[in-house]
């Protein structure tokens, strides 16, 4: 936020010089980024006066002028149309910067005349666009340093410019009255009262406005009115000079008005051209989705379901919040005009500007909140000026809904400015802060200013207490210590559960790898990402495009990396996020694995062997145990493309409770990558793991069983493709309470068995709790083994 002095005087009356006022903003909250001296570049220039001027030898258009100076008379040759003798001008001498033109001013020879120095003109100076001719003064003395003649004369032009940084919670701040009103609570000045009279209108406004009703809360308020017969033109100096100050362009009176409001009260305004206005209505609504627009920026845009709009008979002319329409827009020819003033939410105003990537002033300001209550005041403050300076009548207002109601009262409790901040206030001081503030006191309760919608609660009355009266005078004294017992933990249970999935990893042989959050575009293509929602607006490189959607394309690329140099055996994992979208939430941590190369060096015993996919299941249930997952899951298949389909695994709690997925990284991944595979890999949800029902210090008792466990063998004849996993489940539903483990010990194809057939036996262990198992309970279990197989499988019991 920018501001010159001149501009926050005509809201507060102060004599402060400048360091005060932003010792004074830093102190109360608003932190002063820099100070611009705009007189220090014009300290070289001096005032002369043209003696004589001839017209040039050699060219028709320059005149040799002699100028007196304060190092006597100095030849000068301009081309101005209105250089002449008699009048009294701007001189930059040999060695004076230009910083209009980016030159140095030397002695040099035009056509053969020398010249010592030139006669500038405003937009060399860059006071100005104007450029016609050499600066004409009305008086002053030769020798005189022109920044001294503009601090008396036209002090606007050398103004100091003020820079400050805004945080979210301080939208009031964004406008000049809002600061204004802080230094007046800090007691270095009294706020002016900058109040108009309402504009009566002579006529019945032409056109009327409408909301529908599921966009009120969209747009709950809109003033409107329309002002016919101006003269739009170049706006008067004092505002072109104002708005360049802060680094505005002027355009137009007309358009000029509406940024000096956004700016002068955090009240951003819109002005159609009414003679483009098709039809005799505007219509505030919802985009259905797929309609567009061509905005003030020249470039067009398409609107998704849910953006707020403003319609006239032939289609969209403005987005409600954020930049108005190129088709409605002001020119040099408009002579009626419609005037809008409205509210509009911050939330679909932010959603709004980030869907169509829209920055501008009235999205930044409405997004953070302006103050609802001064809509009608705005639009009234905007009819005076340009009823004062482009002329014109004005019609009545037309008003669509209502203005939200932002009232709210909490308590004033002078004792807790002590409590919570440490510092001493008498009650009439902290009571004179809030009124000075806005805030109208009734009693011990402070109703909070429309403008304020941070105030949310009793301790922001004591924060504003605080803040005026300067925390720089809180003194620290010790506290006396309250106890002396073990401090509460400081890690959440998520965090705990990590760390103990880095320690089982490390314990497992894994190195640790911490890689960038970003990857390119093709690489989070092939595991299910590289969209418009992850795309980085401003990456620091090329190939970190996008958010990462899983850990596996780092841990892919540093294994590529190794690769290249000779590290042939790996194995590597990531503790960190991935992002499936780009709003806040959309992202889950994850805990991923690779393993590539050999178990271990060349061994003449046999001992090293290619990693496989039971290497990466063994270590992925290591992980999981050591975060507290249950012992008994579900293998299920039907994980995501980049696995190899035929070659992993998804550990579950049931169909959809996926803890995670291990397994061979499919080839056209690693080809893609630039990894010589085969690569086995593993991906953990820390998040899926149940919670333990119960914390505490101590272990569970030990619980041992004397009865003797029964083993029996079943061999079944299944289709070839039949998974084993199916047949244990099944085998393992039979009885819950007896059977404590099924495992496959042997698988037999071909032979008598016939094609597409295959034989897999298990082993069923039974484990007896409160007897030992008779013949006719063990073979009970049998049958029901034999019987829940059959129904799950399809297959025989093997003769």
């Amino acid at each position: 936020m920018k501001f010159t002095l001149s501009w926050l005087k005509e809201h507060l009356d102060t004599t402060a010089s400048v360091d005060e006022i932003t010792y004074a903003l830093t102190d109360l909250g608003l932190e002063v980024e820099g100070v611009e001296d705009r007189g220090a570049k014009l300290a070289g220039f001096t005032l002369g006066y043209v003696k004589s001027a001839e017209k040039h030898p050699d060219a028709d258009r320059l005149q040799v002028c002699q100028v007196e100076t304060d190092e006597g008379v100095q030849q000068i040759i301009c081309g101005a149309p209105n250089a002449r003798a008699g009048i009294t001008v701007v001189v930059a001498k040999p060695g004076v910067y230009v910083p209009g033109i980016d030159t140095t001013i030397g002695v040099g020879k035009i056509r053969g005349v020398e010249s010592f120095g030139m006669m500038a003109s405003e937009r060399e100076m860059e006071l100005s666009e104007e450029h016609d001719g050499i600066i004409e003064l009305p008086s002053g003395a030769v020798g005189d340093r022109f920044v001294d003649w503009l601090a008396e004369n036209d002090p606007a032009k050398v103004d100091p410019v003020i820079e400050i940084a805004i945080t979210p919670n301080r939208p009031d701040a964004l406008g000049v009255r809002g600061i204004a009103r802080d230094l007046a609570a800090r007691g270095l000045g009294k706020l002016k009262v900058r109040d108009v009279d309402a504009v009566e209108g002579t006529f019945p406004c032409p056109i009327s406005v409408t909301i529908d009703d599921d966009t009120l809360e969209q747009c709950p308020v809109f003033f409107g009115r329309v002002i016919r017969g101006v003269k739009n033109g170049p706006s008067p100096v004092w505002l072109q000079d104002k708005l360049r100050a802060i680094g505005l362009r002027p355009i137009s009176f007309l358009v000029d008005v509406t940024n000096f409001f956004t700016y002068d009260r955090n009240r951003p305004l819109h002005v159609f051209d009414a003679d483009k206005v098709a039809g005799d209505a505007l219509r505030v609504h919802r985009a259905k989705g797929g309609e567009t627009m061509m905005a003030l920026d020249d470039k067009e845009y398409t609107f998704v379901e849910g953006m707020t709009l403003i319609s006239d008979a032939q289609g969209v002319e403005s987005i409600g919040g954020v930049m108005g329409g190129l088709g409605s827009s002001c020119t040099a020819e408009t002579v009626n005009v419609f005037v809008e003033a409205a509210y509009f939410d911050p939330v679909r105003t932010a959603y709004t500007g980030r869907a169509l990537k829209i920055n501008s002033d009235a999205r930044y300001r409405f997004e953070r909140g302006i103050d609802p209550e001064w809509t009608p005041y705005g639009i009234e403050h905007a009819t005076r000026m340009i009823l004062d300076h482009a002329g014109g009548e004005a019609s009545d207002v037309v008003v669509a809904g209502t203005i939200p109601d932002t009232s709210r009262a909490y308590k004033l409790d002078a004792a807790r400015v002590q409590s919570l901040v440490g510092m001493t206030i008498p009650e009439s001081d902290q009571r004179q802060t809030l009124t000075a503030l806005g805030f109208r006191l009734e009693g011990n309760m402070a109703h909070v200013p429309s403008w304020r919608p941070d105030v949310q609660g009793e301790a922001d009355l004591v924060e504003e207490v605080a803040r005026i009266a300067s925390l720089t005078k809180l003194e620290g004294r010790p506290l006396p210590r309250l106890s002396a017992g073990v401090p509460r933990p400081i890690l959440s249970p998520m965090q705990k559960r990590e760390g103990a999935a880095r320690r089982a990893c490390a314990a497992l042989g894994y190195n640790e790898c911490v890689s960038y959050s970003f990857i390119d575009q093709a690489s989070a293509a092939l595991f299910g990402g590289g969209t418009d929602e992850t795309k980085l607006e401003n990456p620091i490189s090329s190939d970190m495009s996008h958010m990462r959607p899983a850990l596996l394309p780092g841990l892919l690329q540093a294994a590529a990396r190794n690769q290249a140099r000779g590290f042939a055996d790996m194995a590597l994992f990531e503790v960190g996020p991935a992002f499936h979208g780009g709003e806040p939430g959309e992202q889950h941590n994850l805990i991923s694995g690779l393993l590539v190369g050999r178990t271990g060096p060349k061994d003449v015993h046999g001992a090293s062997r290619a990693v496989d996919v039971f290497d990466a299941k063994a270590d992925a249930e290591a992980v999981l145990a050591a975060m507290g997952a249950p012992a008994r899951v579900q293998i299920l298949r039907g994980a995501a493309a980049w696995w190899h389909p035929g070659r992993h695994g998804m550990i579950c709690l049931g169909p959809k409770k996926v803890l995670g997925i291990y397994g061979e990284v499919h080839p056209k991944v690693l080809a893609a990558m630039d990894v010589k595979g085969p690569a086995m890999a593993f991906t953990l949800w820390p998040a899926e793991v149940p919670m333990a029902r119960k914390s505490g210090a101590t272990r569970a008792a030990l619980s041992l069983n004397d009865l003797q466990s029964v083993e029996r063998d079943f061999a079944f004849v299944v289709d070839a493709d039949v998974e084993a996993m199916t047949l244990l489940n099944a085998a393992m539903g039979a009885d819950k309470a007896l059977i404590q483990d099924v495992r496959v010990f042997d698988q037999f194809i071909g032979g008598s068995l016939g094609e597409g057939k295959k034989s897999l036996a298990i082993t069923v262990r039974m484990q007896p709790v409160e007897k030992t198992l008779k013949d006719a309970d063990i073979e009970a279990v049998g049958a029901k083994v034999i019987e829940k197989v059959t129904k799950a499988t399809g297959g025989v019991l093997r003769g």
